[in-house]
């Protein structure tokens, strides 16, 4: 198969397997071609399960044959983070310590995929435990950029980015406690959505999601195009009763009609620190993509945000940090450098106190209720994903101070994850490196949609998807 076929889109695979001019078979098997190409140099899977993917190929095809009415994902490959859980499948989120956890059922949103035909190819590398912006692990190694294999894909879900962007799956899901989504995106040159909290249920995700912890991390839909991201979010989206914060929001379609004259701030605030040129010029570019289409794009200062950062590390540090500690635990010399170093400035010197645990939790709605009352009229903002494109393997820490660090490079896309407002990375500019840089599109809670219609406005400005050098 030629490489505009590793790179089609879900409505146009969905086409030709309809039409029959193309099979589910010669789509699974071409897919499964392209990982044996790329993952020798990428290593974006922690496990691949090509008889699997080839008995639901053949599915697909004797009920295509048989004249059936089939799912909208029918015969799309797609792949899944791998700390979802895949019923059957080894989900190890990285980590030695879960290497023999076989998942009994299916994550709610994996059987929403399937139900709608998609066949299943893989589950993909992240970072043990999730707690890192480098998929690097002890277990299956490190994920490498297809723009840049000296580079990082991101993390946490940068094997889920790498096998997208370099063709090797349509689509698929990462997840999001403080831009695992968005920056792989960022980084490999694909889109991806990061929720309002439920809209997705994140039922059989680990770490689970419970308790007051369930609104910092999403599940979200990653892929190349916006439309490809949208198929995956509609299919996915809807309640769950394992998921405390789901709720039955229905699908909404935003009229592009509504557009012009429509509010998009230009998003500026001192906590977020400076951006690379290229990446400010990036964001500019799309403003002006958007201005073109009757929009009105304005700067926007927004307040609080030093706060919100605050109170996201609090969470995301110290008491992730500290409901890890059973887990690891007597397997020090077990869990990866990088996990080490996460635990080493996350975890506190005295536990985390029930007064803390409840003047912060307290501190984020009174937080999240100023930030919402500030865009009350102004739907949309658009901000860098992270200060820097991709950065080069093992530069990336927790240290302050740092020219990589985490906590400041990628203050842009953490802040929403203790607002709990959805965001999209679109593609839109490139490094002096050639790497891409992505630009964040962010709206109000249960606005999904509309980030999404801005978004798709940006990519069709922008012009067609650009494969990576690989």
């Amino acid at each position: 198969m030629s490489p505009v076929f590793h790179y089609s889109t879900i409505a146009r695979l969905t086409e030709s397997i309809r039409s029959t001019k193309i099979s589910p078979v010669e789509v699974v098997d071409a897919a499964l071609e392209r990982i044996a190409e790329c993952e020798g140099r990428l290593n974006s899977f922690a496990n691949i399960d090509p008889d699997g993917a080839r008995l639901q190929a053949l599915s697909a095809e004797a009920a295509s044959q048989r004249g059936e009415n089939v799912g909208p994902l029918h015969g799309i490959p797609l792949t899944i983070k791998g700390n979802i859980d895949v019923a059957g499948w080894h989900c190890p989120a990285g980590s030695t310590l879960r290497k023999d956890y076989v998942a009994p059922q299916d994550a709610t949103l994996v059987a929403r995929l399937k139900a709608a035909g998609a066949i299943l190819l893989g589950n993909t590398n992240t970072p043990e435990f999730l707690m890192a912006y480098e998929s690097s692990n002890l277990l299956t190694g490190k994920t490498s950029n297809p723009w840049d294999l000296a580079r990082t894909a991101g993390g946490s879900s940068g094997g889920e980015a790498a096998a997208i962007s370099s063709g090797c799956s349509v689509g698929g899901v990462g997840s999001d406690g403080g831009g695992s989504v968005r920056v792989p995106a960022h980084f490999c040159g694909i889109c991806g959505l990061k929720p309002t909290p439920g809209r997705v249920p994140s039922t059989g995700h680990f770490p689970p999601g419970a308790g007051l912890l369930n609104w910092l991390g999403v599940v979200g839909p990653m892929a190349r195009t916006v439309a490809d991201v949208r198929a995956l979010f509609e299919v996915m989206a809807g309640p769950d009763p394992g998921d405390a914060l789901s709720a039955p929001v229905p699908l909404k379609q935003a009229d592009d009609q509504k557009l012009k004259g429509m509010r998009v701030g230009l998003l500026e605030s001192d906590a977020l620190g400076e951006a690379t040129p290229e990446t400010d010029a990036a964001v500019k570019r799309a403003a002006g993509f958007l201005q073109a289409q009757g929009m009105i794009v304005e700067p926007f200062k927004l307040s609080g945000l030093d706060r919100a950062l605050e109170i996201w590390w609090f969470f995301f540090g110290p008491v992730v940090a500290y409901l890890f500690r059973p887990a690891v635990e007597g397997h020090l010399e077990e869990i990866s450098p990088i996990l080490r170093e996460y635990l080493a400035f996350a975890d506190p010197e005295t536990p985390v106190t029930l007064d803390q645990i409840i003047d912060n939790s307290a501190q984020r709605d009174i937080v999240r209720a100023e930030i919402l009352r500030q865009v009350h009229d102004v739907p949309i903002l658009l901000s860098p994903v992270s200060a820097k494109p991709a950065f080069r393997h093992g530069e990336g820490t927790y240290r302050l101070g740092a020219e990589q660090c985490y906590r400041e490079t990628m203050r842009h896309s953490q802040w929403l994850n203790l607002a709990g407002f959805p965001g999209a990375t679109v593609p839109v500019g490139t490094s002096p490196e050639g790497l891409p840089i992505g630009v964040q599109v962010i709206g109000r809670p249960h606005e999904d949609e509309l980030v999404l219609t801005v978004a798709e406005q940006i990519e069709q400005a922008r012009g067609p998807w650009q494969p990576p050098p690989l």
